[in-house]
């Protein structure tokens, strides 16, 4: 089945989190990380999502899930450790209209939660439509390796600069040129190193060779 990538905005957004174990910690310091507005039906919780709800980052209902609480949800992710629970939640979260995601019945999911390496803006993420999540994971290893937080430092410092450059360059070729030559090991070398002042010089220093004469 072919899949339709996307990238959703959670900033405040109701998501509801079916259980309190370890996969549902996983689940909710990803929606944390989104801005979303989190509800966690269980009745106990890790020590992590404890921490969590007494710091007011999440909304705990300290009981089992039950019928009628699911409205109004934008994501709902079913992750306890009783199928039967799980499926109703979802039935239950679908119907209401919500998007659902079921730790143990990737088959009758919405979506699939991919594995990803993000590093500011940066998100690359891997998915084998829950095939095999020993793939996705390392995959995720290799990405990572190869692609370390320098590049977040790069995206943030384009941001930065990105105003500017357009002023400075006044044509879309020569946009085009400047954004494609300022992607280099070099650059990046100094970020990884923490040079942050020498790479945004060089970057600048760049525009100084891109234009109608070039």
């Amino acid at each position: 089945m072919e899949l339709y990538p996307i990238n959703l905005k959670l900033t405040g957004r109701r998501c509801g989190v079916i259980g309190g174990g370890a996969v549902a910690e996983r689940k909710v310091m990803a929606l944390l990380a989104a801005g979303a507005e989190i509800s966690v039906f269980s009745p106990a919780l890790t020590p992590g999502l404890s921490d969590l709800q007494e710091t007011g980052r999440l909304a705990w209902i300290p009981r089992t899930y039950q019928t009628g609480d699911l409205h109004n949800f934008f994501l709902v992710f079913c992750a306890t450790n009783e199928p039967e629970i799980n499926r109703q939640a979802a039935a239950e979260a679908q119907a209401a209209g919500a998007l659902v995601t079921i730790a143990d019945a990737p088959d009758l999911s919405d979506f699939y939660v991919p594995a990803h390496v993000a590093h500011g803006d940066l998100l690359l993420t891997i998915s084998t439509g829950g095939g095999s999540p020993a793939l996705s994971r390392r995959l995720r290893e290799e990405l990572a390796a190869r692609y370390g937080p320098e590049y977040g430092h790069y995206l943030t410092l384009l941001a930065k600069l990105r105003a500017e450059m357009k002023e400075r360059l006044t044509t879309a070729k020569d946009r085009e040129k400047f954004w494609r030559e300022t992607i280099d090991q070099e650059t990046l070398d100094l970020l990884k190193q923490g040079k942050f002042s020498e790479a945004e010089e060089r970057i600048r220093n760049a525009a100084c060779c891109i234009g109608p004469e070039s």
